[in-house]
């Protein structure tokens, strides 16, 4: 089993910034991926940033050049820097690590971005 827990959510005005943090524990593979999703109320859960152990990462058109993503494979973390927020990117944020075609979630941490 894995377990994943989120930090570094909160109340931001736009145009701030955030950085997220994810720490995974249990049994880890050395293949894996890690990543950032969320969800706002009433939308559909939408994938934000993914990262592979090597380190390539791959966002969403929304993000893009503004979110970063990056992850230190000896402590099994992934980070999400979050630059010029805006109102739209409030939502509940999911850290993910998908291994051996399972996909294990994080409980999520709120990030709330005022006009």
């Amino acid at each position: 089993q894995v377990q994943l827990v989120e930090s570094g959510g909160g109340l931001v005005q736009a145009g701030g910034s955030l950085r997220l943090s994810c720490a995974a524990s249990g049994v880890i593979f050395s293949i894996n991926i890690m990543g950032w999703y969320r969800q706002a109320p009433g939308q559909q859960r939408e994938l934000l940033a993914l990262i592979n152990r090597g380190g390539s990462p791959n966002y969403a058109d929304s993000v893009k050049g503004r979110f970063t993503i990056s992850r230190d494979n000896a402590k099994n973390t992934v980070d999400l820097q979050m630059n010029s927020l805006k109102p739209e990117d409030t939502a509940v944020y999911y850290c993910t690590l998908i291994q051996r075609a399972n996909n294990y979630w994080g409980q999520g941490t709120q990030v709330t971005v005022s006009p």
